[in-house]
């Protein structure tokens, strides 16, 4: 036992590191499907974006400055996209809002397409985080150790704003029962953008700690990373933020100890394996609440 930790020991510290990578991502899908009841597509493709304004904020401006921007940014992306692709569609059917959301994440890939030229943009090196680092014989980098802690930090943050604060109680209100929340006073487009500025400043956190890792961004780098969080929210169970974040680091841990066996070809069809497993036996996730639609 002993031998497989100090042989996978690499493995387990990236394979937490990307989990909590995936867990910044993830809540955001959970935060949106929490309260609007919708599978925001594009979230993955506002993490791409993050790194490619990363690139080119740093090609002109010092990195104190351009990590802020890439926040502002993202966030600033995020609130447009729900105001302009979901706003005007809250009284359509489920599924056209779905579609939007599809179209809207095509859109930001072919942007990003024009923009690069398909070519794979280099990611910065932020001097803290891209620290080398040895612990117990393993060398890794400084973000693979800052990302866990961050990742935990950020989610307590947000548990204690949404059980702690009025925006977060109304936040709650409008997850359990839309109409009714609207009746009662609540500014639903509020609540709902600023879910999607909280979703959008952590996928931009994310983005920093991932491409610190993974240093190429092109166009689909959302892609993996983004379907990756999707089933990391369905296997925790959609809607729970702690379900997110636990189901994250169970796919970053084992899709690295994957790797570490010598099955790379099949690290990322694990995922997907655990995805159509998890629907089978538990629809609703592991904290995931079997709702009764009333009729």
């Amino acid at each position: 036992m002993s031998n497989f930790f100090e042989a996978n020991l690499p493995y387990i510290l990236a394979g937490i590191s990307v989990g909590g990578q995936y867990a910044l991502i993830a809540i955001g899908y959970t935060m949106v499907y929490g309260i609007l009841r919708l599978i925001n597509f594009a979230h993955g493709d506002v993490f791409m974006v993050a790194g490619l304004v990363m690139v080119y904020t740093t090609a002109s401006m010092p990195m104190f400055i351009s990590i802020p921007l890439v926040i502002i940014a993202t966030v600033a992306l995020g609130f447009a996209i729900e105001r302009v692709a979901y706003k005007p569609l809250r009284s359509a059917p489920r599924m056209s809002v779905m579609i939007s959301a599809i179209g809207v994440s095509y859109l930001l890939q072919n942007c990003a397409l024009y923009f690069t030229g398909g070519l794979p943009q280099i990611y910065p090196a932020i001097p803290f985080l891209s620290k080398s680092i040895t612990i117990a014989g393993a060398t890794t980098k400084m973000v693979t150790i800052i990302t866990p802690f961050l990742t935990i930090a950020l989610v307590i943050a947000l548990v204690l704003f949404i059980n702690k604060t009025k925006v977060g109680m109304a936040m709650r209100a409008v997850s359990k029962d839309f109409e009714t929340s609207q009746l009662m006073g609540i500014k639903i487009n509020s609540v709902i953008s600023t879910t999607f500025i909280i979703g959008c400043f952590l996928a931009a956190i994310g983005s920093l700690l991932y491409f610190s890792n993974y240093t190429s961004v092109v166009p689909t780098s959302g892609g993996m990373p983004g379907l990756k969080a999707f089933v990391a929210a369905v296997f925790g169970g959609i809607g729970s933020i702690p379900g997110a974040v636990i189901g994250a680091f169970i796919i970053g841990i084992c899709e690295n100890i994957i790797k570490g066996l010598g099955y790379t070809t099949f690290s990322d069809a694990f995922t997907f394996v655990l995805l159509i497993v998890i629907l089978l036996v538990k629809p609703t996730g592991i904290f995931g609440e079997k709702a009764t639609d009333k009729v």
